[in-house]
């Protein structure tokens, strides 16, 4: 008696699942794959990005090496807004960078929630701290 090979299952798109070796156009083509009816055109409309770039990137004729870090959040934000899993690593690992920190607006709005969450003595001690760091970064 012999068994048939069970065929692998696909996991769920955007799942935390590496991809290895997925470019842009694939990650896309993956996302998009999991979405009701949504279409490029939509993706590139909710994400503030022409279509024809976004048709570029997806059909392998226009580099990704230099998207703006904004675009490719944008593009996270609307498929989360979707409903699809994904991450911002993904898709900076999909042009080939680094996964940089927290946006300058982000760090900026942890700060200021952070000092909110201070007693005033503490708020004062911190503001003195500060300006004591920007006075050693301009000499150095």
């Amino acid at each position: 008696m012999t068994t048939e090979p069970t065929p692998p299952t696909e996991p769920p798109a955007g799942d935390d699942l590496p991809h290895e070796g997925e470019d842009l156009s694939d990650l896309l083509t993956r996302l998009l794959s999991a979405t009701q009816g949504r279409t490029q055109k939509d993706l590139a409309s909710q994400a503030g990005i022409s279509y024809p770039t976004l048709n570029a990137w997806m059909n392998r004729t226009r580099g990704t090496s230099r998207i703006d870090p904004e675009r490719l959040r944008a593009m996270v934000e609307v498929f989360r807004s979707w409903g699809v899993r994904t991450t911002p690593r993904e898709f900076f690992e999909a042009v080939g960078r680094p996964v940089p920190g927290p946006s300058r607006d982000e760090r900026e709005a942890r700060l200021l929630k952070l000092y909110r969450q201070l007693p005033e003595s503490r708020q004062r001690a911190l503001l003195k701290d500060a300006e004591a760091m920007l006075q050693v970064s301009r000499i150095g």
